[in-house]
């Protein structure tokens, strides 16, 4: 297990991908992973480098066990580069992507209990984004996401990415996009990060991070007190020990540049980040750095923790919370054609 220390080396903290679990079934890019019930559920991807033909698979892993199995759900939807989020405690939503032909914004919902796929139907006043990929699908409540990002069909692409809120009917089994009348760089392959600001009564903010040049983070959505009732994961010793890192490290205003297809997870005030591909090389341009969002104080910083291992390398991955530990799960390696079997959880050495 190779191990990362910050550039300092300061009292030789540092961190490491420990593996836990491998199975082929696991070996994907560009899919989506997403917490339920205690599982993580990942729906379709790239199985290898080079095809533009999206899996419809749709595979539980059970963290505890360390056991992943293919589910016999039929219907599931051909999708990467798309967006999921847990709805209900019952439902899993995939939202847009790429179905192996064109962008596409349809909703497609996993009924847990039933274990069974439905295509929800949209409602009358929906007005859909003309086509999605790589974009981010953030969760507000159960009935509302926050859709942003890459915007389009496969022969125009706008020179700005909408926001949507996705309004959702699990009850009558219907999804409606609705325009918010502002717009964002445009981006694809960021990520989104729901946080709170500082202060006695922290409001809520949506940060769009990379996709494209620049390093600025970009507000996506700003709901003041109270507005966002949604319980984040408690991840107290996860927290700790990423506090303590940081505290190892120098932090700066600037962030990584040109960062694409890269990971992140909210962990109470952090945002973390790892791995993707640059846009800033023409060769080496797969990463495998953690970069971490610091919001306790503002302004808010970013610290850089870089790794020597080539092996860990990974672009279109996912990363998912649970049980007070961050795990990876998939994507491409070094390079950038071969999928990793591999789950693993962060670990620190502080």
């Amino acid at each position: 297990m190779a191990v990362a220390v910050p550039p300092n080396g300061a009292g030789g903290s540092g961190w490491a991908w420990r593996p836990v679990a491998r199975d082929a079934l696991l070996a994907r890019a560009y899919h989506s992973c997403t917490e339920l019930r205690g599982r993580f559920y990942l729906v379709g991807g790239l199985l290898t480098g080079g095809t533009k033909e999206p899996s419809s698979d749709t595979v539980a892993f059970d963290p505890a066990g360390g056991q992943a199995m293919r589910l016999e759900a039929q219907g599931g939807p051909r999708r990467s580069h798309h967006g999921a989020a847990p709805v209900g405690g019952r439902w899993l939503c995939v939202v847009g992507g790429w179905d192996g032909s064109r962008r596409v914004a349809a909703v497609s919902a996993l009924d847990v209990e039933r274990g069974v796929w439905e295509a929800w139907t949209a409602a009358p006043g929906n007005c859909p984004p003309a086509g999605l990929s790589s974009h981010t699908c953030t969760r507000l409540s159960d009935r509302e996401l926050r859709v942003a990002g890459r915007e389009g069909g496969t022969r125009t692409q706008r020179r700005y990415g909408s926001i949507y809120t996705l309004k959702l009917d699990p009850a009558a089994r219907t999804y409606c996009y609705k325009e918010e009348g502002c717009h964002t760089a445009s981006r694809s392959g960021h990520c989104a990060a729901l946080l709170q600001t500082p202060g006695p009564h922290p409001a809520h903010r949506l940060l769009l991070f990379g996709g494209c040049n620049s390093a600025e983070p970009e507000v996506a959505g700003h709901w003041s007190y109270g507005k966002i009732k949604e319980e984040p994961p408690v991840a107290p010793h996860l927290m700790e020990q990423i506090a303590r890192l940081v505290n190892s490290g120098q932090g700066s205003q600037q962030g990584p540049r040109g960062l694409r297809h890269h990971s992140c997870s909210v962990v109470g005030p952090f945002a973390v980040l790892f791995g993707g591909e640059t846009l800033t090389r023409t060769r080496d341009i797969i990463c495998n750095d953690l970069y971490i969002y610091d919001t306790r104080k503002s302004p808010s910083l970013w610290f850089h923790f870089p790794c020597a291992d080539r092996g860990l390398k990974r672009v279109g991955h996912q990363t998912c919370l649970w049980n007070d530990r961050l795990y990876l799960v998939g994507g491409f390696g070094e390079d950038g054609k071969t999928a990793s079997p591999q789950v693993c959880i962060l670990d620190f050495l502080i």
